[in-house]
């Protein structure tokens, strides 16, 4: 079994406690007029530049801005924006928060892969590894989390599990040879 560190602690006990928090959290209804908002948060990414830091956070800012601060929905696209520009460090206490904040939906298996993506680019490749092994694949994100967690342990230095994990999430997409495939996954 395998022992977690100080920080891995750290990480584990504040998704704790955002499981816990989000209980007892009161929840947002979005009204019907309210929908634009993630049309407008999809316009967002499909013109981002991380060429322009200042002006893709305050384009940001000011669509969160229309959010109540709790908004899960809200700081998580807080979350995403300081990622995409290289701000993994302070996008990462973001990703925490908006899934304390009680994340659901699409939004949600994203902010785990950004997160331990996140976590990975900042050094903190074993905690990575730990919140990314825990991801199952879904309709929103495929096996994305496999391929992150591939990354992970391969930065953490294992690089023979991290071929195991690559390999065995692209086995199944293989039109041929996808039994060799699985087998030497199975042998590394």
């Amino acid at each position: 079994m395998q022992t977690l560190g100080s920080s891995t602690k750290t990480t584990c006990s504040l998704l704790s406690s955002a499981r816990l928090s989000r209980q007892a959290a009161t929840t947002y209804t979005r009204p019907m007029a309210e929908q634009s908002w993630d049309n407008r948060i999809a316009a967002f990414w499909d013109t981002a530049d991380d060429g322009n830091p200042e002006a893709t956070l305050e384009s940001m800012r000011a669509l969160v801005a229309e959010r109540p601060a709790t908004d899960a929905a809200g700081i998580y696209e807080w979350a995403s924006v300081h990622d995409f520009l290289g701000l993994e460090a302070e996008a990462i206490p973001l990703y925490i928060a908006s899934l304390a904040a009680g994340l659901d939906g699409e939004r949600k298996p994203q902010a785990f892969i950004q997160l331990g993506s996140s976590l990975r680019n900042v050094g903190r490749a074993d905690e990575a590894v730990d919140l990314l092994a825990e991801q199952k694949s879904n309709e929103v994100t495929g096996d994305a989390a496999q391929a992150f967690l591939a990354l992970a342990l391969h930065t953490a230095g294992k690089p023979d599990e991290a071929l195991r994990i690559a390999l065995t999430a692209l086995a199944p997409t293989l039109p041929m040879y996808r039994g060799a495939i699985t087998n030497y996954a199975n042998e590394l």
